[in-house]
């Protein structure tokens, strides 16, 4: 019996004996799965998973790359874990605050469990908001990122075919044109970024058939559309608000191509002796991106939350 298994105390479980409810508020990464596998094997187990009982039921709550690899080996047939307090919203809150640090919750798995602690679990956003430590405004973007997302577009995004970036563009649309856009964008290859250029310039359209012009020709109306409204200086900025902004823009078309570069031709396109000699830069690009993303998030919150 667990009943008898106090709060934070770590203890051998059973591989056959834990359970996955909440293994789909985390996206698959086979990757990681195997490096974990490695690690036991070499290693052993160095953390405790964390579990929640639910009616008597270790669930994982943390720790589901470890349990995924350990059910790769044979010879390992139980892992400690640490038992979690809290009732099923607190479950589904912890999920996302005991992986602040390491791998962060990916956008799509924070939207997933914000949809289940408002549409299950009755939160208000607000409640959420507070639930998770975040502003209320986090809570509703994420939330419409899986309810204003056309039943195609979520998929892609579930899969990974669709960037978060593209997705947070598409919501702004109608359904409908969502899914002409997806059409538009997987035959010619756009970018996050000119997935966004693309959907405003539908939301400036006056006619049917000036949308059909930009989701025929997408790069042309672009083109035509920023040498009409390129300007030097933005008067509502200051002067250092507008050298941020001309960074920005170079910084943003330049990730836009590195995107599109990785994605559909990165791999196939250079030689073995070329990726040898690109990889520490490469590695440098991961590196710097990941700490400006984090830096970025952050000033983000703050401006959000003041």
């Amino acid at each position: 019996m667990l009943v008898d298994w106090p709060v934070g105390e770590v203890r051998p479980l059973s591989l056959t004996t834990l359970c996955e409810h909440y293994r789909r508020y985390r996206l698959p990464d086979a990757e990681a799965e195997a490096a974990m596998a490695r690690s036991l094997e070499r290693y052993g187990q160095i953390a405790p998973i964390v579990v929640w009982l639910r009616e008597e039921t270790p669930e994982v709550i943390d720790g589901f790359k470890r349990l995924a690899a350990a059910r790769t080996m044979p010879r390992l047939k139980t892992l400690s874990a640490r038992r979690l307090a809290g009732d099923e919203r607190s479950a589904k809150a912890a999920i996302y605050g005991l992986n602040r640090e390491g791998r962060p919750t990916r956008e799509l798995e924070e939207a997933w469990i914000v949809q289940a602690l408002v549409r299950e679990d009755g939160l208000t956003q607000v409640e959420a908001a507070e639930l998770l430590g975040r502003h209320k405004s986090w809570v509703c973007r994420r939330l419409a990122l899986l309810e204003k997302l056309g039943v195609e577009a979520r998929e892609d995004l579930r899969l990974g075919l669709l960037t978060v970036t593209a997705a947070r563009a598409l919501v702004r649309l109608p359904t409908g044109n969502q899914a002409e856009l997806l059409l538009t964008a997987r035959r010619e290859g756009l970018t996050s970024m000119e997935l966004r250029d693309v959907v405003e310039l539908l939301e400036q359209t006056a006619s049917r058939e000036q949308e059909e012009f930009i989701l025929a020709k997408p790069r042309q109306a672009l083109e035509q559309a920023q040498g009409q409204e390129r300007r030097v200086r933005d008067p509502r900025l200051s002067a250092a608000g507008n050298r941020i902004a001309r960074q920005l823009g170079l910084l943003l078309d330049l990730l836009a191509r590195m995107e599109n570069w990785l994605r559909h031709r990165g791999r196939a396109e250079l030689t073995e002796h070329d990726r040898g000699l690109l990889a520490p830069r490469l590695g440098r690009l991961s590196q710097d991106a990941g700490t400006v993303s984090e830096l970025t998030s952050d000033w983000v919150n703050e401006t959000e939350q003041a």
